[in-house]
């Protein structure tokens, strides 16, 4: 039992018994389950429409290296500066020489949860750049001094209370101000800081190959400003974005809306295919592109959990997860939390600190059944765990157990007579906790193949 582990059962049973927390989360799960069943009423057949995204998605991903290969001429074509990144060290190397080129002090944000996988903010901070967060949800949680616990909503943690005390404690706001008092002074802070930035940083929704553009999904204009009023524009996406043609956002972008958030469409769905153009008013002089892998490629060479590279980060599996509801976002330790991120963590952080993630999940299928890339989540966790155990079977102590183990599986005559009281004695001193401290482990008693004999004979 490393480290991370016994550090997720931990802060698992502290948050699953906080009763303020799980009263915030389950009134703001409420609310998105009715948006999304009403979102969910509109289609007359939402099945065909995960179909038709999830075949065009493993069309992409089947010619990965084409499709990437085919956006990068399109939007060398358009402008824009393309550059490749293995890891978070070349991405943040790659953004760090851009600030420097163009001597940028400000910088403002759109939401973008590649960004947090590779630190960004933090990078930033420390080459003493001031970055703001300009989405709602993410600029409170960095104010807050926390990272987003939800993939679509980062705030979903906080109660108004909650935001109401901070931003007394930070900017002397009435504690009893209301939500739209507290977005509209947000507003005027971040539009001041959007006239101010030198760089304004975006990630993707989607890389759109055959234009050689991005699209972006958003419901409050922060991203449109992020990418338009600075005079550079970087772009950092993870090389699984890719889709093949700009004619499928016609159905990728209101399936990703109704189950992220129970829209018929985002407010603001955009597509961004360069700088500005001659004879254009407006828009930034420079475009960058990053394509961050970041362990993506290795991941695609697996059999069964390089199917994960398919997801669109609506975050349904978050919100349908029985487990996430309880233990919440920041137990995962993961920017990709949620059986999404349980399926993904592994490959991109290590088995050895989050291996275990594959096992906080009770298949029961919910996110396999939500998911509008149709992706077999809960069948992917189960790979993650046959391929951690493999990975453990070559450790002499844990390969040591699993051989007397498998000898006694195997030979059910030492389950007979007489192996009760043996069994509990193993039971009650190796596995005493395995059910939780909450549940006590019931005891052996008769064998059920003697069992089974006496009801046969009577």
């Amino acid at each position: 039992m490393n480290t991370y582990y016994k550090k997720f059962i931990k802060r698992s049973e502290e948050i699953s018994f906080d009763l303020n927390h799980r009263k915030t989360i389950q009134f703001n799960m409420s609310k998105y389950d009715a948006a999304v069943a009403c979102g969910m009423s509109r289609y007359a057949d939402i099945e065909k429409a995960k179909e038709h995204i999830a075949a065009k998605k493993r069309k992409a991903l089947q010619n990965f290296d084409e499709t990437l290969l085919t956006f990068e001429k399109n939007a060398q074509k358009n402008g824009i500066h393309v550059h490749w990144a293995l890891d978070t060290k070349e991405a943040l190397e790659q953004i760090g020489k851009i600030i420097d080129e163009k001597q940028a002090k400000k910088i403002v944000k759109m939401k973008s949860m590649t960004s947090e996988e590779v630190e960004m903010n933090e990078f930033l901070e420390h080459k003493k750049i001031e970055v703001v967060e300009t989405d709602l949800g993410e600029f409170i949680v960095q104010v807050a001094g926390e990272k987003p616990y939800h993939i679509v909503t980062p705030a979903m943690h906080k109660s108004k209370k909650d935001v109401n005390e901070l931003f007394h404690r930070l900017y002397d706001m009435d504690e009893n101000s209301t939500a739209e008092e507290m977005t509209e002074f947000v507003r005027q802070l971040l539009r001041k800081k959007f006239t101010e930035a030198d760089i304004g940083i975006t990630g993707a929704n989607f890389i759109i190959a055959d234009i050689g553009g991005i699209g972006t999904v958003e419901n409050e204009g922060n991203g449109i400003m992020s990418a338009s009023f600075p005079k550079t524009h970087i772009v950092l996406a993870g090389i699984e974005k890719v889709i093949p043609s700009m004619h499928d956002l016609g159905t990728f972008w209101p399936t990703l809306a109704v189950h992220g958030t129970g829209q018929a469409v985002t407010v603001y769905n955009t597509i961004y295919t360069g700088a500005r153009k001659n004879g254009e008013d407006f828009g930034p002089e420079e475009m960058h592109i990053i394509l961050l892998d970041n362990k993506r490629t290795e991941l695609l060479a697996e059999e069964f959990q390089s199917d994960s590279l398919a997801c669109i980060r609506c975050g349904a599996c978050l919100n349908a997860c029985p487990v996430y509801r309880n233990i919440g976002g920041y137990t995962y330790e993961s920017t990709y939390s949620g059986p999404i991120g349980s399926v993904l963590a592994p490959f991109y952080q290590g088995f050895d600190i989050s291996g275990h993630l594959s096992y906080a999940c009770t298949i029961c299928g919910k996110c396999t059944e939500v998911c509008p890339e149709k992706i077999d989540l809960h069948m992917l966790l189960l790979h993650n765990r046959q391929k951690d155990v493999e990975e453990l079977g070559n450790k002499g102590f844990f390969a040591f157990f699993m051989t007397i183990y498998q000898f006694f599986s195997l030979h059910s005559s030492f389950f007979g007579i007489g192996m009760a009281k043996i069994k509990n004695f193993f039971a009650q001193t190796f596995a005493k906790n395995g059910f939780g401290k909450k549940r006590s482990l019931p005891e052996f008693k008769e064998p059920f193949r003697k069992q089974f004999e006496k009801r046969k004979k009577s």
